[in-house]
This record gives C-alpha cells, structure tokens and sequence, in this order.
C-alpha cells in the first residue's frame, strides 16, 4: 500500500478553509469497479474555452508583437483612437490622421511621421509591445504599410533594449518605387543576441533628407515571432504548448461576453474577422480595451485544426451587454448572419459564402461543425425582458432555421435547465457554476438526476473566491489557489460520472495577462517574457485520462465523502480510477478492485496486473498558489507503480486536498 501523509498538527489549518462539517467516518473506502454496465461518455468531455478579456487574445495568445498597430478602436465614443504604444526616434513628430484615401475603409487611421525640417537625422518611430516583447536569436516576420514621397534607399526594421538602446538585431527594408500611394513592406529579421529581459521595443527609423513633403504615413505595422505550427498571422508558441499538454477536445468560441458586445452595433461581427489584415476594422472589446480582429473566425479554427479540437461554434443572439436586443421583427437578421456563417465554414465552393472562403481565402476543403451555440448567458442579460425574449422568440427563431438547414448540427442554448429555461429536444444547454470550493463539492451529484434529454455544456467554470466568500464583488482570489482547484476537480468528477448528460466541459477564462486583467482566476498566466508563462493550480490532469465509458461502482466499505470518485474505460483501452479527497480529518486508505482484471490475473500465463497511481498534492495551506513572479510550483506530483493483489485489487491512501488518477498499465 502506497501511503501519504501530513503532519497532524496541520488538520487545524486545513480544516479553517471550509465550513463544510468534517469527514472523519470514512478512514477507509473499499471499492469494487464492474466491468460491465456504466454509460458511454461524452468523446469531448474536457475543452477550452477563449474570448478576448484579460489580453488573453492581442497581447496573449494571437503571437502579434505590436501593440495598437493599425489604430483601432470599433467605437470611438467608448475607445478614442490613440497613439498608445508609440514613441517617436530622433525628434520625429507623431500624429493621428484621418486621410481622404486611407489604407482602407476598414483602417481610417494612420501615423503621420514628421522630419524636423533641415535634419540629416535617421528619424523613425518604436512601439512597446504588450508591456514589453521577448527577443530572441530566431526570425521575425514583419510588415508596414507606407504612404508619401521618399526617396531614401531603404527603411530600418530594429529590435532593441527600451532601457540601454542596445540593438540585439536589425535590417534593411529596401524602399519600392510606387509614386504617392500606400505601399506594403515585408521583412525578416533575426537578432544577433538575445535580450537579457522583454523590456524591448521595435522601431522603423528611415532617412530624414529621403522625406519629400515633410512627413510620411504608416499603418498596419506588424511583427511576429515563429507561431505555432508557422502558421501566419498565428498563435504563440509556448501558450499552445501548454495548452496542448492538457489533451482538449473542443475549442468553445468566441466565448463569453466578447460575443455580445457592449452595444447593439458592437457584436462579434464574423465576417469583418476573416481576410486581410488590411480590411479588418477592429472592434469595441467589453473589457476595457479595443480588439485587432487578428484573432478571427479562421484563426480559431486553425486552432482547433492545430490542436485536434471539436469547434463549439457561438453565434450571436441578438443581444448586447447594455440591454439592447433585437425585436422579433428583426431576429432574422441575426438568424441569417449565423447562417451565412455556417455557410462559410461548411459549404462547397458552388455556395457564395464557401466560394469565398475557396477563393479568397484559399480554404478549399470545408470545416465540419457539429455544436453551435445560440449566444451568450443569455438569461443574465437584457434588464427584465432579455431571458424571457431569448425564451420566446430569439432561441425558438434559431432553433427552427437550424433544425431545416442544419438538422446534425446539435445546437445548445446559453442557459442551461439550471438557469430555469425548458430546452426543446433535441437541444442542450450551457451551464457556468462560479463557486466557492465548497459549493463545488456540494455540486458533485447535481447532475445525478438530469436525463439524457438534459444534455448539458459547462462553457465556462471555476472557483472564483473563498469558502464564506459574500459573493462577486472583493472576494475574488489573486491567482486560482489549491483548495479552490481540488473543489473543482471534485465537480468535474461529478460531471464524468454522468458522462452521458454532459456535451463537455471548461475553464473559464483560460488566459490572463499579468500586465492587464479583469478576472484573476485562469488556468495559465502569461506576460511578454516567456518565462513568467505559469500554470496555475488549476491546470488539472484529468482530461489527460479522458473516459470513454463510465463503469459502475460499489463501496463496500465508506461511500462518496470525504473521497470522491469516478471509474471507467479510456481510449486507450485501460480502466482508469479517478479520485480527490475534500475535508477530511485524515488521510483515506483506498482499495479499488477491478473486477474484470482481476478474472484477466487468475488466468494461466499472465502476468501481475500494474497499474499507474498518479498523485497531485499542495501546500499544508490551501490558499497557496503558483506564483508567476516567484516560478513556484505549490503542486506536487507523484507517480508509483502499483501491482495488484489477487482479484485486481490496488491499494493506497491519499491525503486530504489531493486529485489522484490510477490506471491500469497495457498488457
């Protein structure tokens, strides 16, 4: 028996962190998994989920390294546009201008760049980044638009220090003979040596005495490291790594209230987030920042494509953050919209949406989708009349178009059965508990009693502040902290017992940048400088053992609490006991028989059966966190080989605050 244990002098603390009434009954729990019976399991139980809030998109996951590159706002009203991340080179003059032939309609704006008169100077401009940019000895790729009269030889692309000026890499941009219009340069370049830290800027600086007219106007500029798979435009690498690491299933986008918009004209419009760069406007993002649209509707299925992903595809319901909804009258509008949008994504090239995908946008071959989502929480918002109107003429409108154009698609309404919303069959629903740990545990049964015709998502989860918390307001935790990780591991066990009621689940919100944020729970923390990219607690391993097919368990001895429990079958073909132990007053002796190995071990010729035993355990306090700053891990895992008793039985004690995953090794 594989044993651990705490001192007991520590329970004391531990047991502060809940108000639950402790567990001390059930010191040993003797379980028996049956090889047969159970249900088959969602194929896409654990996923991810993205909208841009915590600069989890521009300055996060989307690998563009300039900041405000094309000067963007998608409602001026909300977001003036500015020069924010610019400075100027050598005593050139910087402003905004509105020109009466812009780069596009999509781009209005540009950076006037004036010389001092009479300098022989090389004058420019830099840009700061996402609150720095990492460099490295590797190739950049990068881009800019110019317009007026220069006659220099070349422009200067340089990555620098913003604190010494030392250059750690440049090169010349040979200039094109074009006349007065807006001309594209494209450019590489690799650093000599790597950056001692990220706080670094990019700068363009050019030949004074070569400016015809005084000044020249750039936009859209535009530099990238190497992207995952190097994919143009892409994402950056070692957040996809991490995210990778986690083996998803789904891909739920655009998420959260990214979706919605702020007002009525501000919603995630798919069509200005696909093709050039040039003719995307931007948008109005709702967490206090404006959007690039780099980060567009083909981007997020290149990710899914990248990452193996079932794409949960959100449309817009007709409904903004304000309040402001579409009247019945209008719904079609945003029922078409959706439509043409599955039309670009799934239909052949003889369809006017597909053809321009193919065309166009060069995506010969058809996506596939299979979930689409009809907005967001919807019955959060929209004053009194918002859920009730979703309830009676918004989702039913979507409901009926699908059903005739796209009847395999399963659709899935934002609220849930939970929210108080009856979904027809054959639709599911969306759920999105944010608890304390405790309120998760008491969670782990809630789906229990649902049928198979409650088919529900979890978009989005976690626990977000501390047990006796008073709710949203002050009492969210700085980082996600171990106690409130294993509350959730305990709620996503509930969720894989009933596998069959359940579409899949995530995180919510997955990315934060430590530089900016509005929600402070997340699965990985990031910044410009790759080494500050931390996973929090809560970057759990269940989803690394996905099950396939739940088998039935009987306790002969103890029952669900303070262990939690789920078996089943993975993919891989082994069976797999999934396990976490929430307020208990001691460590839990478990022995966990698996009854159909055990009929495998009593046949001539075979070997003992093994097994895997793979413990995640954190700090005596469970309010410790993994500190970006401090490159801390307060989550420790360990991983023992066990071999089976007669009958297939493994045993072993997990301590309290622990998530444990067993599974039987191959044959």
């Amino acid at each position: 028996m594989v044993h651990f244990h705490l001192n007991p002098s520590l329970w004391a603390v531990l047991l502060t962190f809940t108000s639950l009434q402790p567990c001390s009954a059930d010191k040993r729990v003797d379980l028996i998994v049956r090889p047969d019976g159970g249900n088959v399991s969602s194929p896409i139980m654990y996923g991810l989920m993205h909208e841009d809030i915590n600069n989890s998109g521009d300055g996060g996951i989307y690998a563009e390294l300039i900041r405000n590159r094309a000067f963007q706002s998608g409602d001026e009203s909300r977001y003036p546009v500015t020069l924010d991340g610019w400075s100027a080179v050598n005593g050139a003059k910087l402003s905004l201008k509105k020109l009466s032939q812009p780069l596009s309609a999509a781009l209005p704006y540009s950076m006037n760049v004036a010389v001092p008169s009479s300098s022989n100077k090389t004058v420019g401009f830099a840009n700061a980044g996402y609150w720095g940019m990492d460099v490295r000895v590797q190739k950049y790729t990068g881009s800019f638009y110019v317009k007026g009269a220069y006659q220099g030889k070349s422009f200067t692309a340089s990555l620098q220090s913003a604190l010494t000026g030392e250059v750690f890499g440049t090169t010349k941009v040979p200039v094109k003979k074009a006349g007065n219009d807006w001309v594209k340069y494209d450019f590489d370049l690799v650093p000599e040596k790597a950056a001692p830290n990220s706080n670094n800027t990019f700068a363009i600086t050019f030949d004074a005495a070569g400016v015809r007219g005084g000044s020249l106007d750039f936009n859209l500029i535009s530099l990238f490291p190497p992207t995952y798979n190097n994919r143009p435009n892409g994402l950056r690498v070692d957040i996809m790594e991490a995210l990778a690491a986690l083996k998803p299933k789904f891909l739920r986008f655009p998420g959260g209230n990214m979706l919605e918009g702020n007002t009525l004209p501000t919603w995630w419009k798919w069509n200005e987030t696909i093709g050039d760069l040039k003719n995307r406007p931007g948008r109005a993002g709702v967490w206090g920042y404006p959007l690039s649209a780099g980060l567009g509707l083909v981007e997020y299925m290149q990710w899914c494509e990248d990452l193996n992903l079932e794409p949960i595809l959100a449309v817009w319901s007709g409904l903004a953050l304000d309040g402001g909804e579409l009247p019945e009258s209008r719904i079609d509008e945003a029922v078409q919209s959706a439509l043409d949008e599955l039309e670009f994504l799934t239909g052949d090239a003889s369809t006017h949406w597909g053809g321009i995908r193919a065309s166009i946008l060069g995506h010969t071959r058809p996506w596939k989708i299979r979930y689409v989502e009809i907005g967001n929480e919807d019955w959060l918002g929209g004053g009194s009349t918002g859920f009730e109107n979703y309830k009676k003429y918004r989702f039913p409108a979507f409901f009926k178009a699908f059903q005739e154009k796209y009847p395999e698609i399963q659709l899935i309404a934002s609220p849930s059965v939970f929210d108080g919303m009856t979904i027809p069959k054959p639709a599911g629903g969306d759920y999105h508990p944010y608890l304390t740990p405790d309120n998760m545990v008491l969670s782990f049964n809630k789906f229990d009693s649902l049928t198979r015709d409650n088919l529900t998502l979890i978009g989005e989860a976690a626990s977000t502040h501390p047990n006796g918390g008073i709710g949203w307001e002050g009492n969210l935790m700085p980082f996600p902290w171990w106690g409130g990780s294993v509350g959730e591991a305990i709620f996503l066990l509930g969720l894989e017992r009933n596998g069959d009621k359940v579409i899949g689940a995530t995180y919510a919100p997955g990315l934060r940048n430590l530089n900016r944020w509005q929600w402070a729970m997340t699965q990985i923390q990031h910044a410009a400088d790759p080494a500050l990219t931390t996973l929090s607690t809560s970057y759990h391993l269940l989803g690394t053992t996905a099950i396939t097919k739940t088998l039935p368990v009987t306790a002969t001895t103890g029952g669900i609490g303070p262990l939690y429990y789920v078996a089943g079958e993975t993919e891989r073909g082994s069976s797999v006991f999934k396990a976490a132990v929430y307020n208990s007053t001691e460590p839990v002796a478990v022995s966990v028989q698996f009854a159909g190995l055990g009929e495998k071990v009593k046949q001539p010729h075979k070997k003992t059966a093994t097994a895997t035993l793979t413990v995640l355990t954190g700090p005596t306090n469970p309010y410790e966190y993994n500190d970006p700053w401090k490159h801390n891990n307060v989550v420790e895992e360990t991983k023992t080989k066990l071999k089976a008793k007669e009958g297939g039985i493994f045993s072993f004690t997990l301590p309290q605050l622990s998530v444990a995953v067993l599974e039987t090794d191959s044959e």
